[in-house]
């Protein structure tokens, strides 16, 4: 397994790999063979950003039978998904800020998310591996009152692409079978939510799949699974941690947006 890491350190962004507090400088980007330099440095030298730039993000809805039980949700027949901006992304310990003017609920939804690493249409699950760079912890922002603004059209994108909606990080981990995963949200040190990667509907190796029968998936896309039961509100000064044991621990803050 293989951890991957962006971050600044003497004045410049590097790509880099972690083993425990140790980081490894890489040359070359992340989708073209990085390498070794040989520069090592620490985490306690550098300030950590979202591992990487996503070329587009796409993250689903209703993709887990525990919350779609709770809420009387049908059992979609394919992934339901919608598109984020990607100017919603921020990294670890950056600032979630409220919309300018909105008074309305912000949530937190702790999810995997899924990084594709080589160009893929119409693949079996079953090779789905093979074009999957790896896994990261992502926090899918949520303006609740602006998806049912207009009872006509359901608003997702905007909903949830607001700047600072989505939250990436701490790093990109390779290699990991998802399947034994949990998904874990602590805000102000009280456990949201936790539930299991095995509870999808489809799981990532489906939805990559899927997905790749519609539309081609390309080296940096972004797919957030959904998430399910726990999802909460966010006040100002609230921290919010979603964890994946195995990939890392995502900090992040709430607060209004500044005057």
């Amino acid at each position: 397994m293989t951890s991957w890491v962006r971050f600044n350190w003497n004045d410049n962004t590097h790509l880099g790999t972690l083993d425990g507090d140790e980081i490894s400088i890489c040359s070359n980007a992340l989708f073209d063979t990085p390498l070794a330099t040989g520069e090592k440095t620490t985490l306690s030298e550098v300030e950590l950003l979202a591992p990487y730039t996503p070329n587009s993000i796409l993250a689903l809805w209703n993709n887990f039978h525990e919350r779609a039980e709770a809420e009387g949700q049908t059992i979609p027949v394919t992934p339901l998904y919608f598109m984020k901006p990607v100017t919603s992304v921020i990294g670890p310990n950056e600032m979630i800020y409220r919309p300018r003017g909105h008074e309305g609920r912000v949530i937190f939804e702790a999810e995997l998310g899924i990084v594709i690493g080589r160009e893929c249409r119409a693949v079996p699950a079953e090779q789905a591996d093979d074009y999957i760079f790896g896994y990261t912890c992502v926090n899918d922002v949520t303006a609740i009152e602006f998806l049912f603004e207009d009872k006509a059209f359901q608003q997702w994108t905007r909903s949830k692409g607001f700047d600072s909606f989505t939250p990436i990080g701490p790093c990109i981990n390779t290699d990991i079978d998802p399947a034994g995963l949990r998904i874990l949200a602590i805000q102000n040190g009280e456990g949201r939510q936790d539930y299991p990667v095995s509870d999808m509907i489809y799981s990532p190796q489906q939805i990559v799949a899927m997905i790749s029968e519609y539309q081609t998936l390309v080296p940096g896309d972004l797919i957030c699974c959904g998430t399910s039961v726990g999802a909460r509100t966010m006040k100002p000064g609230t921290e919010i941690q979603v964890s994946i044991p195995g990939i890392g621990t995502l900090v992040n803050h709430f607060d209004d947006f500044p005057a």
